[in-house]
């Protein structure tokens, strides 16, 4: 299994990182998440520097794909040497967005006619590729999830957890992270 959270210039480390850590909060052999860049090292909105665990390539093959936000988006959602590389499948692959992570996924063509959600700032820039924005913090259809808000990361990596691995493995992965008031409403909301 093959997890990949796609992180480009810019990136919000809110999303890509606690996804990440909650998504290794699963400890199978088989189990493998990664941050995939298009480029070796990637540079946070706040100045933090990643290394690239796997390409852009790779996310193409990978089971599932989650895309954060960052300051660049939509310079990214105009930028066809990125964009041309993503060649993604909702029919076999499982792909969420959060925040302006979803205008990525509207410009990919992967939310024909399916609502979505997303931040206040992006709300605009999604409506206007033509997608229903959702004012509640998550939504899935299908194989197709986005969330929004800089702490909704969490609705994504337990979504994934529970598709992959079953509901109690995403509210043993929750346990960790989320306060004692919210694991049954974070999981219930899946």
């Amino acid at each position: 299994m093959h997890i990949v959270i796609l992180t480009f210039d810019g990136f919000n480390e809110l999303d890509s990182l606690i996804a990440l850590g909650i998504l290794n909060r699963i400890k199978k052999a088989d189990w493998r998440v990664t941050l995939s860049c298009p480029t070796p090292t990637v540079t946070s909105m706040n100045g933090v520097t990643l290394h690239a665990q796997s390409t852009l390539e790779e996310a193409c093959e990978a089971d599932a794909v989650l895309f954060g936000s960052g300051m660049k988006t939509r310079d990214i959602a105009n930028d066809q040497s990125i964009m041309g590389r993503l060649k993604l499948d909702a029919s076999r692959q499982l792909i969420g967005a959060q925040c302006s992570g979803t205008l990525l996924l509207a410009k990919l063509g992967l939310l024909n006619a399916v609502p979505a959600c997303t931040d206040l700032l992006t709300k605009p820039w999604v409506q206007e590729a033509g997608v229903d924005v959702l004012n509640q913090p998550f939504y899935a259809y299908g194989n197709v999830a986005t969330a929004g808000g800089c702490l909704s990361s969490q609705y994504l990596a337990a979504w994934v957890i529970a598709r992959f691995e079953g509901l109690e493995a995403a509210k043993s992965a929750m346990h960790y992270v989320a306060p004692s008031y919210s694991l049954t409403q974070t999981c219930g909301a899946l």
